[in-house]
C-alpha cells in the first residue's frame, strides 16, 4: 500500500535551515495499522503532511500502490487526496455551516463515492443517528471527533491518515473513539497510519514506528 524511501524534508526558519526529516524509510501493507510515535518536533506531523500530498519532500520517494506521489501532476494529486486517502485531525476540522449529516457526506460527495447506505451505517456505528441535524458547535469534543472519523471513512479510502485523532479527548473518550476507529478500519480493510503520543493507544495498533530527530529510531511489531 505505502512505501517511503529515504525521505528528507527541511524548512527555512528565522534561525536558518531546519532539517525535519533526515532519511525516513517505512512500509505499510494493505489492511495494517501503524502507530507513528516520537517526541514533539521529531517530524511526525511533517511526515503525515508529505504522505497526504499536502507538502513536497526535498528528496526521497513516497510510493502509494506503486505510484510515486512526486510523479503526479497537481490535478492528479488533488484527485488522489479526494479519493485515495481519508484524513482525521486532532482539531476535527468540521465545516461549521453544515450539520452532522452533511459533514459526514462531504468527503464522499467530493470523491464521487457517496453511498447513502454506507453513510447511514457509519452514523449508526458511531452513535450519531440522533445528532444528524445538529451543527458542530452543538456537539461535544468526542462527538465531533466521531463525525470527523465518519467523514474520513465515508468515501471508503484505501488509506487513512490520522494525526493525534484523540489528543483533545479524555482517557475514556480516547479509548472509545479509537475502538470505533479500529473497528471501522477493519470493516473497510483499509490501511491506517496514526500519529500518537500515547503508548497505551499505540499498543492497540498492529505496528509502531518511533521517530527521533527526523530519523527512524525504532520499529516494532
Amino acid at each position: 500500500m505505502l512505501v517511503v524511501e529515504n525521505l528528507h524534508k527541511s524548512f527555512v526558519t528565522a534561525q536558518g535551515h531546519l532539517a525535519v526529516l533526515r532519511g525516513i524509510d517505512l512500509t505499510l501493507e494493505a489492511g495494517v495499522s501503524l502507530a507513528l510515535m516520537g517526541e514533539s518536533g521529531s517530524g511526525k506531523s511533517t511526515l503525515l503532511h508529505l504522505l497526504a500530498g499536502l507538502e513536497r519532500a526535498d528528496s526521497g520517494r513516497i510510493l502509494v500502490e506503486g505510484v510515486a506521489l512526486a510523479d503526479r501532476r497537481e490535478a492528479d494529486l488533488a484527485r488522489w487526496r479526494r479519493e485515495g486517502i481519508g484524513l482525521v485531525f486532532q482539531q476535527y476540522n468540521l465545516i461549521s455551516s453544515l450539520d452532522v449529516a452533511a459533514n459526514l457526506a462531504f468527503q464522499a460527495r467530493l470523491a464521487g463515492r457517496y453511498d447513502p447506505a454506507w453513510v447511514t451505517h457509519l452514523a449508526e456505528r458511531l452513535g450519531l443517528q440522533a445528532l444528524l441535524t445538529r451543527y458542530p458547535e452543538q456537539l461535544s469534543g468526542g462527538q465531533q471527533q466521531r463525525v470527523a472519523i465518519g467523514r474520513a471513512l465515508a468515501s471508503r479510502p484505501p488509506l487513512l491518515l490520522a494525526d493525534e485523532p484523540t489528543g483533545s479527548l479524555d482517557e475514556a473518550s480516547s479509548e472509545a473513539v479509537l475502538a470505533l476507529l479500529l473497528q471501522l478500519v477493519g470493516e473497510l480493510g483499509c490501511s491506517l497510519l496514526m500519529v500518537t503520543h500515547s503508548e497505551r493507544l499505540a499498543a492497540r495498533l498492529d505496528r509502531r514506528l518511533v521517530l527521533h530527530h527526523g530519523r527512524v529510531a525504532a520499529v516494532s511489531e
